[in-house]
């Protein structure tokens, strides 16, 4: 048990000693105090360190090269002076940690002895010279001995516990912060090399250059091509001189458009998504602020715009002709696209897709050119997208070449019209690319004299020199970099051939560090890309806020005036034949049984008044029907079969259906007479037209079933004793209501001419009917004067000029005939009525002396019996098909692009989707430049930190 006791004590020493090394290594700067203080033992462990090892002059060098400073390297590798301490004591720790469990699980194990064996053991003990214990004092005594040997082993393990957490901890601690200074130096070396490795790549590339340039004659005739004519080759377009099957074989040698270095490839992209973000501008039709910046090619005809296009895109796409061919602006638009071999063009305005013939390009544009006659120029714009590999991403315009004077089939003031086109187009910001010709002198260069006029100082101005082959060497080189009219963006010398002609044609030139650098369209290329890219990226933050200016101010007037309520060409047309189908809906309600056989009962009502006013109410024996030998009176017995068969062999089925259909086609025209169908002229000339065909299908089938049915009443009626009785009260109503029409017009004529007036022509006329063969006075007026028996029965001025009165005219005698005519038909209709009214017609058997009557209760049976098969036939199958035909054939037979006409018909909806178009372009149009930002502020941060780190290496 003492031995157990010692190894306890022993493993506690050394843990204290490992855990004070390992404090003090981990703070060099105090001193550690030992938890064992009261027990007498105070440790203390000094800071250890080592001498740091000399470091050479040249890796003193390369630190100074990468941009860490000589000083702050010594601060960096410091914690390495601690790695020796941090690993003695660690290892000190795990012994001493091993030690003391074994040490404590032995004396855990010893306490639960037998008492006997404890006393044996104790007696037999050496206790160091004391006397030996005996009985229960020894044994109460080895027992308090067990206990602090195991309170000292808890109280140890308890404290190693926590010195080794605390050890382990200090030493990753340590480790980490090691790792954390010499991370950056890592990438501040690495970062170093790449940019030694990529100087020593370039200067390679432009040793390879100078000696490719020199013998590009001997790569022409033979052997592998050096690195200048690939370069070349990989730019410049197919020449016009060669055939076909050269220039497949010149843009397969070219090869894909691929950039030089990564700023180059950052420079592509940026550019291809800002071209984007233009692209959708544009479909907005955005203006001022809201504009990136394009590239206008401007010239004289003949300087060779077309061709320095052609040899950028690498194809003969432009229209070509004697006269004058570029008549419109083409808006140009290169993509390029790494991830596909296919060359194609897109005209947006025209929707023609993918077009893969070049020729056919160009067929299109000329035929687009050619189409402006008179004017010769116009401003409207061609759209034209090309994406190919072997483009870069850029956006061009082409205008009409400058002229010095127009032919004689051209206009005047053709020459005015071209420069203010070109004027429109050259503003901010836009950067134009001046074309002149190298054999012509600049001094009478129209392009550069127009870009004068808009860019003074030529910050925006890049001069291309073409047909810099027929010009001296010397001469090219001093347009090229002593031009007496320079331009900050500067010249660039260009041949427009073969790939193999142009490196032949500019070999002098790169043979000359300067002249490398502005010649060859490979050059023009990476200078377009990079000023694009330049302008764009300056207006990419006031871009921004312009786009979230405008974005506001779109949300603010969609708030305002349609209450953030979104609509779109499909709800707006579900909703427009919604509204249709609830307007006919609630007109189904409206026009049921009852409002039809209203209907044809005015109708039949209507013909029995003309039945009876010419068969009986202009009858000179209308008087003998009130005697009662009229009941026995074959006279009108044959008067009132005559009047039955007038009424219903008049082909009461034809008329009652066509009724119908009149009263129903008007009401389907009142259902779209108004909003919205009021802005949509054709979409409610087809619902008028769907309905028609529905009723057309089934006009024919209702006119024979409503003929049929009422056939047996052609031949015999029979009236109810209740049918008679309301057949009574509708006549009274009809007699009623006619008297009244002729007394409203008989007042009228009174009115107009005057009482006295109208009696006085009234009595002339009365002395005149009694001179004639035919009484005239019961007879209506025709409508036309001409046809009226009555008034060519008025003796006119000439026949007898002296028997009529003074002041009576023929206009006033015609009026004195109408109102003569009314006046004796209220009387009959008084007659009628209060016959009609007598107890001679209270019975059914009173059919002869009453034919109002009996007429009425014919026309009530034959309107029940017509209507009843005309809502079954027609009505029923109209109401049912109509909103089907309705949705098949006016929404879902609909393109989208006959939708999107349907909605913009409407004005107000047109400008609501216009404004909500807007709205979610320039939420894409924002999104995509936040990000943009958000990509610009990274780099250029990325690049503030290598400065820094390399302005630091320089201390």
């Amino acid at each position: 048990m003492l031995r157990a006791a010692n190894r306890v004590a022993l493993s506690g020493a050394l843990a204290r000693s490992a855990a004070v090394a390992a404090a003090g290594a981990a703070r060099p700067s105090a001193a550690a105090a030992s938890p064992y203080a009261l027990h007498g033992s105070v440790g203390a462990a000094a800071p250890f360190r080592q001498p740091l090892p000399a470091v050479s002059g040249l890796a003193l060098a390369t630190l100074r090269g990468t941009g860490a400073r000589p000083i702050s390297l010594w601060s960096r590798v410091g914690p390495l002076r601690r790695l020796p301490v941090l690993l003695g004591g660690g290892a000190a720790s795990a012994y001493a940690y091993v030690q003391y469990q074994v040490a404590g699980t032995w004396s855990v194990h010893l306490v639960p002895m037998h008492a006997a064996a404890a006393t044996a053991a104790a007696a037999s003990a050496d206790f160091g010279g004391l006397p030996p214990l005996e009985g229960a004092a020894a044994d109460q005594q080895l027992a308090a001995l067990a206990w602090t040997i195991l309170a000292l082993a808890v109280s140890t393990a308890n404290w190693m516990n926590d010195k080794v957490d605390f050890a382990k901890s200090s030493f990753l601690d340590a480790l980490d912060s090691v790792s954390a200074n010499l991370s950056p130096l890592q990438d501040s070396l690495r970062q170093r090399l790449d940019l030694l490795q990529s100087q020593l790549g370039t200067f390679s590339r432009d040793a390879g250059a100078r000696g490719g340039s020199n013998s590009s004659g001997s790569n022409s005739s033979g052997g592998s091509p050096g690195p200048s004519s690939s370069s070349s080759s990989s730019a410049a377009a197919s020449g016009k001189g060669g055939d076909e099957d050269d220039d497949e074989d010149d843009r397969k040698h070219r090869g894909p458009v691929k950039p030089d270095n990564a700023n180059d490839d950052e420079f592509m992209d940026l550019t291809k998504k800002l071209i984007e973000v233009r692209n959708i501008l544009k479909s907005a039709k955005v203006t001022g602020n809201l504009v990136l910046p394009s590239i206008v090619v401007i010239g004289s005809q003949s300087s060779g715009k077309s061709s320095v296009l052609e040899t950028i895109v690498g194809r003969e796409f432009l229209p070509k002709g004697s006269n004058m061919v570029t008549r419109r602006p083409l808006e140009l638009t290169l993509i390029h696209t790494p991830d596909s071999n296919e060359e194609y063009g897109e005209f947006p305005q025209l929707g023609l897709g993918r077009v893969t013939n070049f020729r056919q390009i160009q067929q299109t544009l000329y035929d687009l050119n050619m189409a402006v006659k008179d004017e010769c120029v116009s401003d409207n714009p061609i759209e034209l997208r090309i994406y190919s590999p072997n483009v870069p991403d850029l956006t061009l315009v082409d205008l009409p070449g400058y002229i010095q004077i127009h032919s004689k089939n051209q206009p005047r003031d053709l020459k005015e019209k071209i420069a203010a086109l070109c004027e429109k187009y050259i503003q901010e910001p836009n950067l134009i690319l001046a074309v002149c010709a190298a054999d012509v002198d600049l001094a009478n260069s129209e392009a550069l004299r127009s870009s004068r006029r808009v860019d003074p100082l030529g910050l925006r101005t890049i001069g291309v020199l073409t047909k810099i082959d027929l010009v001296s060497v010397e001469q090219g080189t001093n347009l090229l970099l002593h031009n007496e009219y320079p331009l900050h963006l500067g010249y660039v010398g260009v041949v427009c051939s073969s790939p193999k002609a142009a490196n032949s044609a500019l070999a002098p030139y790169r043979r000359t560090a300067e002249g490398t650098s502005h010649v060859g369209i490979p050059v023009l290329r990476q200078l377009l890309m990079r000023t694009l890219e330049e302008r764009m990226g300056s207006r990419l933050t006031s871009l921004s806020d312009a786009v979230e200016q405008e974005l506001a101010e779109t949300n603010y007037q969609f708030k305002v005036l349609y209450n953030d309520r979104r609509i779109t060409a499909e709800s707006y047309l579900a909703e427009t034949m919604d509204t249709l189908k609830h307007r006919f809906k609630d007109f189904t309600r409206q026009f049921g049984k009852p409002q039809v056989r209203q209907e044809v009962r005015t109708m039949l009502e209507q013909r029995i008044v003309d039945i009876c006013e010419q068969l009986y109410w202009t009858d000179p024996k209308q008087a003998e029907m009130n005697t009662t030998a009229a009941k026995t009176d074959e006279y009108w017995a044959h008067k009132l079969a005559l009047a039955s068969s007038a009424l219903t062999k008049s082909g009461v089925g034809r008329s009652s259906t066509q009724l119908v259909v009149d009263s129903l086609m008007q009401h389907m025209e009142k259902l779209v007479a108004n909003e919205p169908f009021a802005s949509h002229p054709d979409t409610r000339r087809k619902v008028l037209m769907l309905a028609n065909d529905i009723i057309r299908t089934k006009f024919h089938t209702t006119v024979d079933q409503v003929e049929n049915t009422i056939k047996p009443y052609k031949f015999e009626v029979e009236c109810t004793d209740q049918e008679w009785a309301d057949a009574t009260k509708r006549a009274v109503a009809l007699l009623e209501k006619e008297i009244k029409e002729s007394q409203k017009a008989y007042d009228a004529v009174k009115s107009t001419v005057g009482r006295r007036t109208l009696n006085g022509a009234l009595s002339y006329l009365d002395t005149v009917d009694k001179k004639q063969v035919m009484p005239t006075g019961n007879l209506k007026p025709a409508e036309d004067p001409a046809r009226d028996p009555l008034l060519r029965a008025v003796p006119s001025a000439d026949a007898e000029e002296s028997s009529r009165p003074s002041g009576y005219s023929d206009s006033l005698l015609a009026k004195a005939r109408v109102a003569m005519y009314h006046n004796a038909r209220m009387q009959s209709l008084y007659n009628r009525l209060y016959h009609i009214k007598s107890r001679s017609c209270r019975s059914p058997s009173c059919q002869e002396t009453c034919p109002e009557i009996f007429l009425t209760c014919v026309s009530e049976k034959l309107t029940y019996t017509a209507v009843m098969f005309i809502y079954i036939e027609l009505l029923n199958e109209f109401f049912f098909q109509f909103p089907r035909d309705v949705d098949e054939r006016l929404y879902y037979d609909l393109s989208k692009q006959q939708i999107a006409t349907f909605a913009r018909e409407n004005t107000h909806i047109r400008k609501q989707l216009d404004l909500a178009e807007r709205k979610s372009v320039l939420d894409l149009a924002q999104l995509k430049l936040r990000a943009l930002v958000r990509r610009q502020e990274e780099i250029a941060r990325k690049k503030r930190e290598q400065e820094r780190d390399a302005n630091r290496g320089g201390y």
